[in-house]
């Protein structure tokens, strides 16, 4: 297998997508007896037939299958390469626009926004569980644009090439079980949850266990952080059974667990947008930013509670209302 070439993995990823040898050699500009006989010597490479002909076409084998994913991961990563070799070189409309982002209710609307308005060979999402590593994307050239949770230490960052702008200070809501005498309250004091068990992250993916340290001692006491999860499903498993957790605003009531705001507002969130301010969307960063800020300001209204609390914190989102009067680009053709 020491002789299969790039060339090879763009032929068997050609047939597979095409569905034949010939539409696939027409694609490729050779052709079919020439593509044929390349198929045939990377089958004797790998050690096995790829594809099954019948007289509708070729289909892959179990191990055409195999190597077919293989390849694709293969392929795009060298094409993240090559894209990230010479910036200034690409053309916006060749090149695939990475949005970074931690696990955001809004990331599906943002990619949704940015297919729709933004003009560009295809959109890709990277997610990663820690601020931290999301920034890290933007700052390597992995990602062009990021959104991403206030966490410790983001404002020492020394960063080339990338412009980190505020969103929203979002407040954090707590869940906890719909069977919790709490839970019929329109707002839960943070003291009333002093007995109670917490579900964090683990400590390389919270950037809010200071804060809530901080705003529990503010309410005389400190908080049990029994359970360690990187897994919302299991996080919300354990909150359903009587532990506590905080979540993102915009969270909506379901699976044993509702979401209730905190009173007074203790732990207020600054989630922040990273943009690469080089390459080919170092001119379209305020386009970049209205098409996060619209997909955002889809969720507000999902948990009744958090709309309220917008219309009562106008304060707190002047920088989100900023971006939605920035104007978006003509929609591509």
């Amino acid at each position: 297998m020491a002789n299969l070439e790039l060339r090879h993995l763009r032929t068997i990823c050609a047939i597979a997508e095409e569905g034949s040898v010939s539409k696939a050699a027409a694609r490729i500009g050779v052709s079919q007896p020439a593509m044929t006989t390349q198929l045939r010597s990377i089958e004797r490479l790998i050690g096995g037939d790829l594809f099954e002909r019948s007289p509708t076409g070729s289909v892959p084998t179990e191990l055409g299958r195999s190597l077919i994913r293989s390849a694709r991961v293969v392929l795009d990563d060298v094409k993240t390469l090559l894209n990230m070799g010479d910036p200034k070189a690409r053309s916006a409309a060749d090149t695939s626009l990475v949005f970074a982002s931690m696990p955001m209710l809004f990331t599906g609307t943002v990619v949704s926004e940015l297919a729709a308005w933004i003009r560009c060979a295809e959109v890709r999402v990277q997610t990663y569980t820690a601020g931290s590593g999301v920034l890290d994307l933007v700052a390597s050239g992995r990602a062009d644009v990021a959104v991403f949770e206030w966490f410790e230490g983001v404002d020492q960052r020394k960063l080339s090439g990338v412009e980190v702008r505020s969103l929203v200070r979002e407040p954090q809501f707590v869940g906890l079980s719909e069977d919790d005498p709490l839970a019929g309250a329109d707002e839960i004091d943070l003291a009333d949850l002093a007995r109670r068990d917490w579900v964090v992250p683990p400590p390389e993916e919270d950037g809010l266990r200071i804060q809530l340290r901080h705003a529990c001692d503010a309410a005389g006491f400190l908080p049990r952080l029994t359970h360690q999860v990187s897994d919302a499903r299991t996080a919300m498993t354990l909150t359903a059974d009587g532990a506590v957790c905080l979540l993102q605003p915009a969270s909506i009531d379901g699976y044993g667990v509702v979401v209730r705001p905190l009173r007074g507002t203790p732990l207020i969130t600054p989630v922040l947008l990273a943009i690469r301010s080089d390459g080919p969307w170092a001119d379209r960063r305020h386009e970049l930013t209205a098409c996060v800020a619209h997909a955002y300001s889809t969720i507000v209204a999902r948990n009744p509670y958090y709309a309220k609390w917008w219309i009562d914190h106008p304060e707190h989102h002047a920088e989100l209302d900023a971006a939605l009067l920035l104007p978006r680009p003509s929609r591509p053709q």
